[in-house]
């Protein structure tokens, strides 16, 4: 139900669609009080009826922040705290069962502080896709997909049977089950509006525009429906759930302009990494960026969508588009209701957010431009999505980090019991993965004519790559099986693994073991190219040390070609069945091939028929048998599930935080540290302290599963807390992996972590620029806390996981003045006081009073980055959980 606002400007208005009344709140009305609001960017506009809804006299939104809306026109910077209430909240599986077993967690709680049980419900609608379990354990043959949906529900039957639980027994809860696709997709599909409607307290339908915030960073590519939306962590969205507005400051935005079109033989994927590298070069961390200019007519909605989900990679909040008659099409296709598709073109033509190429652009903060005439085939590797390199310079870029990082020239060795032998630069994994790339129908149908001219010259990929298809969504498997592309894609390795992120969130399973031994104890430097969206170090295989980025039909004929050593676009990539060789350029469809056979092979009753029932399931799903509770109950023994102690010995007043005396630094380190850094998702090491629990509750290495699945239980959680296998410690020299020092003493991050907090020593953490980068986990931030860090200082910090440690109650502080570490000379033998901690405010500058080993003391001034009021109270309750459980308690 939507809440009635107090309205004291007088915007409530009423249209008339299909016949129907609906009321809506005008920002015409509004720019008759507050001044013309026109020029607003499209994303600000949105904000602007976000507060204009839900003003309450100032109680957390007033007619200031309206006003400051309005005014941010003239002064278009960060602005002041705003108080924002997304329509709904998006899950995914792996951060969607913290999310889940918090909510059970607090529901004990507040019973025991003599709450009820029944104000810890979502008030918000709130999806639950599982997409992210499902792992790349058979492939390359007719039966994978439906073997690894076996293995998935094998794996993870606990869990599934905990998450419909959840369905059972939360409010406006609802879980999409397994193998029907990746959350973002399936969000743009079919659960996004564009103009979202509920009926209010006075029983009156209310229109306004669809939002929302998820647990998973890519949830910004829903903005290419003019959906405003981003990754937040789970602790964030929970309290989102529970009626908690989101805390931020009136951002500023940058706005991209396009200008051309695409040429023959270039992609979407080949234009989002070209923006993704500009916009990380130009600055975008905690901005949004708002797409504009006549280049937009030439993008489908599902370019638009690809350019969308990788605000993440270029470090953009969102990347916004308005609402066209592109939206309407889309919204139409994908088998929207008439009634809906009236509702947005009325409601965004009335409300100034559809594109209009006559009017003015927009006000921006700062502006870049891009002619799109000018985009050439490219990747992005071999460890960062923003590392973009031409199609002709890979071999040149992979060679030269082989000469520079690993000081070595390729070299192949043999692997035992095979015919062939592997070397450096070889694609050990080629997958079409990832939402990023699957939404997009044009990058599909092209990955299939690749094969089709590939599969009918007779080529096959090279004996030592895992290929894989994983597709977002069920209805590109239609469209692939009509276009008569499927088979030729199954002919050449690509069939079929399942629907959901598999390799590109590290469930690409293991390679052979033959392949993998090779590759180990010959130190090659292995390399996959995935049409994913991240390939940070450690992320997509453990054997696999270079990553690339690139379009689907790419990583089709990377498979054939086998290797990232030599020039693609004049080296052949194979010999056809007449021993003729074969170019990239004999197999590449043109424009006209791939629009042609799109345009065939897409239609809206495939996407009626896909989503006509999309929280029923299959077999298995439907075999779970649940009954939903108050309370839930926990089992003695689960790896899987269990109460985490957030919430033990809370009262409803917070005690004064204590101030940080003689902390000891628990890890040192340097640039780009990603969540995948700090709170990996892959794999499970046996030697690894979390392997080592599961091994004495009896669980067996074959049954490990990986982190991701395993982050409803905080004991094993804590253990993977920056314990990637790629990640350097710089207290430990020399050693790669989770390793930290207790006095000389090298061992596991976890183990020190806890001899430390046995001598109840506060622990800190000391970074570079970029700390936080990647995925919105906030496993990163909750074993943080967990290991007893009190603190973490770096350069810089990625937008949502200082939010994250904040709602941990980790103080987040960023050097000033051009100090770091290393200007500091900062090492594991310093401690540090911080005093003052309980009287907090935001953004103040704060004293580090540092001790070296031999005694000496000095001073450096950081900055709190505790942003918001709202979030200095979340700070002193302990964490966003506890303020908002003792909020509903009382």
């Amino acid at each position: 139900m939507t809440q009635v606002g107090q309205d004291s400007l007088g915007t409530r208005s009423t249209m008339t669609v299909g016949g129907k009344a609906v009321a809506y709140y005008s920002l015409k009305k509004a720019a008759e009080k507050i001044g013309d609001v026109s020029r607003l960017p499209f994303s600000m506009k949105v904000l602007l009826e976000n507060l204009l809804r839900f003003e309450d006299g100032g109680f957390t939104v007033s007619t200031d922040d309206i006003k400051a809306i309005a005014g941010w026109q003239q002064n278009p910077v960060t602005g002041e705290e705003i108080q924002y209430r997304p329509a709904r909240v998006l899950l995914q599986d792996f951060t969607g069962v913290p999310c889940v077993v918090d909510l059970a967690a607090m529901r004990d709680a507040i019973s025991k502080l003599g709450g009820d049980t029944s104000k810890i419900n979502p008030l918000v609608p709130v999806n639950l896709v599982i997409d992210h379990s499902v792992m790349v354990d058979e492939f390359g043959h007719p039966k994978a997909a439906e073997q690894n949906v076996e293995i998935e529900y094998q794996r993870n039957m606990e869990r599934y049977d905990f998450l419909k639980w959840g369905s059972k027994s939360l409010d406006n809860f609802y879980a999409v089950p397994p193998g029907t696709g990746i959350c973002h997709q399936v969000n743009l599909e079919n659960i996004a509006k564009t103009v979202w409607s509920s009926t209010d307290q006075n029983g009156d339908l209310v229109a306004y525009p669809d939002t929302c915030v998820g647990t998973d960073s890519h949830t910004t590519m829903v903005n290419g429906l003019g959906v405003l939306g981003w990754g937040v962590g789970g602790i964030e969205a929970e309290a989102a759930m529970l009626g908690q507005p989101v805390s931020m400051l009136i951002p500023e935005v940058v706005g991209f302009k396009l200008i051309g079109e695409l040429q023959e033989g270039v992609t979407a994927t080949d234009l989002v990494l070209t923006c993704t590298s500009m916009l990380r070069k130009h600055g975008v961390v905690g901005r949004f960026v708002e797409y504009f200019g006549p280049g937009l007519a030439s993008l489908s909605l599902a370019d638009r969508a690809t350019l969308a989900n990788m605000a993440p990679e270029y470090g953009a909040t969102c990347g916004f588009f308005g609402i066209d008659d592109k939206t309407l099409d889309y919204l139409r296709l994908t088998g929207r209701e008439e009634e809906q598709i009236a509702l947005v073109e009325a409601y965004a033509r009335e409300q100034g957010f559809w594109i209009d190429p006559a009017a003015a652009d927009p006000i921006f903060t700062s502006t870049l431009e891009l002619d799109m005439a000018t985009v050439v085939p490219s990747l992005a590797g071999p460890k960062r999505p923003q590392d973009w390199v031409s199609l002709p310079e890979v071999d040149d870029v992979f060679n030269a980090d082989m000469a520079t990082t690993y000081k070595k020239t390729p070299q192949r060795v043999p692997v035992e019991g095979k015919d062939f032998d592997i070397g450096d630069g070889d694609v050990m994994i080629a997958a079409i993965t990832s939402c990023t790339n699957t939404s997009n129908p044009s990058v599909l149908v092209a990955a299939g004519l690749v094969a089709k001219k590939a599969d009918e010259l007779g080529l096959k990929p090279k004996p030592w790559v895992k290929t894989s298809l994983a597709p977002g969504s069920q209805v590109v498997t239609d469209y692939l099986v009509k276009a008569g592309l499927q088979s030729h894609l199954d002919n050449i390795g690509f069939n079929l693994v399942g629907y959901g992120c598999t390799t590109c969130i590290g469930n690409s399973g293991p390679l052979a073991e033959p392949i993998s031994k090779a590759i180990n104890e010959n130190g090659l430097v292995a390399s996959a190219v995935i049409s994913g969206n991240r390939n940070f170090e450690g992320r997509v295989s453990p054997d696999v040390r270079a990553n690339f980025l690139a379009s689907p039909p790419l990583v089709v004929a990377y498979a054939l070609k086998g290797t990232v050593v030599e020039d693609f676009t004049t080296t052949p990539i194979g010999k056809s069945k007449d021993g003729v060789d074969v170019y990239l350029k004999d197999i590449w469809p043109t424009n006209l091939e791939v629009n042609e056979t799109m345009n065939a092979c897409v239609d809206r009753a495939m996407f009626q028929a896909r989503y006509a029932d999309v929280y029923k399931g299959d077999k298995h799903w439907q075999a779970i048998n649940v009954v939903g509770s108050d309370t839930y109950q926990w089992r003695a023994g689960s790896t899987y599930v269990a109460n985490p102690p957030y919430f033990e010995g809370m009262e409803m007043t917070p005690a004064p935080v204590s101030d940080i005396i003689e902390a000891r630094p628990l890890l040192i380190l340097g640039d780009s540290i990603t969540t995948d850094h700090i709170s990996p998702a892959g794999s499970i090491k046996a030697d690894s302290p979390a392997g080592k629990w599961l091994m004495e509750h009896q669980v067996a290495k074959e049954d490990f599963n990986s982190y991701g699945s395993r982050r409803g239980h905080h004991d094993v959680m804590m253990r993977g807390t920056f314990a990637n296998i790629r990640i350097r410690n710089e207290m430990v020299p020399g050693i790669e992996g989770g390793m930290s020092r207790y006095g000389t003493e090298a061992m596991p991050v976890y183990d020190a972590a806890m001899k430390h907090k046995a001598d109840g020593t506060p622990l800190i953490v000391i970074g570079g620029k970029e700390y936080g980068t990647g995925s919105s986990r906030d496993w990163a931030a909750k074993g943080t806390n967990l290991l007893g860090v009190r603190v973490v200082i770096v350069e810089s910090f990625e937008r949502i996981h200082r939010s994250n440690l904040v709602g941990m109650g980790v103080l987040p502080l960023q050097f000033k003045d051009g100090d770091t570490r290393t200007s500091l000379a900062l090492d594991g033998d310093c401690s540090f006081t911080i005093t003052g901690v309980a009287s907090l405010k935001p953004q103040q500058d704060v004293e580090v009073e540092v001790t070296r080993a031999d005694g000496s003391k000095f001073t450096f001034t950081a900055l709190c980055r505790i942003d918001t009021a709202n979030e200095v109270e979340y700070f002193m309750n302990g964490g966003i959980l506890q303020y908002v459980l003792r909020k509903l308690a009382a």
